[in-house]
């Protein structure tokens, strides 16, 4: 067995029916030249004999039940790649939004904890020639960095490339021998406290030092909206591509040292308001975003190794150009104060964010009264620069799916790829209604930049 860190154990620890803790990735596929009817299914078969699966892909926790056992992995060395690597087909002529119907389903259910926790589904049968690729990974075992590198070893920059599915063990590394005595239990247990206490005091002296601050350009804590709520198991997806130079032009216009960052950030403002706005729910104080942000090393593998910078919105504000300037300060800022803090700080700190709404709603008689720490999760991933393909057939769009919790009911996450930002928006069925509106709004916003 080997402990898990207590950034990845809060994943397992805190997953219910209601808050499935998974990432997920849905990829749109364009069959290659001359592929017959036969192609997907012969695909599926294909990706059935790579057998040999490296480390992560054999995790399970030591014991799927008790909460002590989501403290330590264990290696499962008969996966049954069958109930893993699954193929599914869509009604002809398969519309996307059918495909997105079937995503958002899937994205639904918990993983079992009886098993790695990870799941492949192969989807044939998308219209004009495409099909599409499912794989849903449990957070405890990658964050969003890591498996964008493994989405890109599983694939080729050629056509006629070799490629390897994202389970195939491509290194043969030895394990490591990991003492299971209870001397060895306490000394894991001893370690997760000491991480975890400090950097949930830490927090509270952040929260404790920004709240009622009138010099504060960060209100926290952040105002209540609709999707700070208690949210369902249901999920709903829905994702759409932009060139990434319209988003560069903007910035550019902009000037001032913005980012692509900032200008997607300035995207989700721009879209959230118009949402709000139609809902008759925008609160009168700017949203706050928790924006990831990777602290990982290079030679890294697996794992999560994230911070979060806290980023005002200015949806209280109804022109775009000051809802920019208003995100490029609070970002800077943002990034200034991360500067300061050492790499465990940043990661400890992120992990205790994530946990933190959560913990407030859950306080008894309190959930609908207790403070909102952030509105929203906004995340932009960097992905491959070059179109990738599998067994010949290219992949045109790569959409994330992330995790909504209680009392944050929608994530927002991009991924550059190949010239695009691909852009997934995962919520709660009931919490944010016509989530697909939101896709809409985005392009409205990202208009309004130019």
């Amino acid at each position: 067995m080997s402990v898990i860190s207590p950034a990845d154990s809060i994943f397992l620890v805190s997953e219910s029916r209601e808050h499935p803790t998974h990432v997920g990735a849905l990829q749109l596929f364009e069959l290659p030249d001359g592929a017959d009817e036969h192609f997907v299914r012969d695909l599926h078969a294909k990706l059935l004999t790579y057998t040999n699966l490296s480390p992560t892909f054999r995790k399970r926790p030591a014991d799927p039940v008790s909460s002590l056992g989501q403290l330590w992995w264990t290696d499962d060395n008969d996966v049954d790649l069958e109930h893993h690597v699954r193929l599914a087909g869509l009604a002809r002529p398969g519309r996307i939004r059918e495909l997105l119907e079937y995503v958002s389903r899937a994205h639904s259910v918990l993983l079992d904890r009886h098993r790695p926790l990870w799941e492949y589904h192969v989807i044939d049968g998308v219209e004009d020639n495409r099909f599409a690729v499912y794989a849903k990974m449990h957070h405890s075992l990658a964050d969003g960095v890591s498996a964008m590198r493994m989405v890109a070893a599983s694939l080729s920059a050629s056509p006629n490339g070799d490629t390897a599915p994202l389970w195939a063990n491509r290194v043969r590394v030895k394990p490591k021998p990991t003492p299971n005595s209870p001397v060895h239990v306490a000394e894991g247990l001893t370690n997760y406290v000491r991480a975890v206490v400090p950097s949930t005091m830490s927090f509270g002296r952040i929260l404790a030092g920004n709240v009622g601050r009138a010099d504060a350009r960060l209100p926290l804590p952040a105002p209540h909206s609709m999707f700070n709520v208690p949210i369902t198991g249901s999920r709903r997806f829905a994702g759409q591509s932009w060139p990434l130079e319209r988003l560069r032009a903007a910035a550019k216009k902009i000037g001032t040292r913005a980012t692509i960052n900032d200008v997607l950030l300035a995207m989700c403002s721009g879209a959230l308001r118009r949402y709000l706005l139609s809902q008759n729910a925008l609160p009168s104080k700017p949203l706050i975003a928790a924006v990831p942000v990777s602290v990982r090393a290079g030679d890294s593998d697996g794992g999560n190794a994230i911070g979060y910078a806290l980023c005002n919105l200015g949806t209280h504000l109804p022109y775009p150009s000051d809802r920019m300037h208003t995100i490029i300060t609070s970002m800077n800022k943002a990034k200034s104060t991360m500067a300061k803090q050492s790499k465990a700080q940043v990661q400890l700190m992120g992990a205790t964010l994530q946990s933190a709404q959560t913990m407030l709603g859950a306080l008894p008689g309190l959930g609908s009264i207790a403070p909102s720490v952030v509105n929203v999760v906004i995340s932009n991933v960097p992905g491959p620069k070059e179109p990738l393909y599998m067994h010949g057939a290219q992949m045109l769009a790569n959409y994330p799916l992330s995790i909504p919790l209680d009392y944050n009911a929608l994530n927002i996450t991009a991924i550059s790829y190949a010239g695009n930002l691909d852009i997934g928006i995962v919520g709660c069925r009931k919490a944010v209604p016509g989530l697909q509106r939101l896709l809409e709004h985005l392009e409205a916003s990202l208009a309004e930049l130019e």
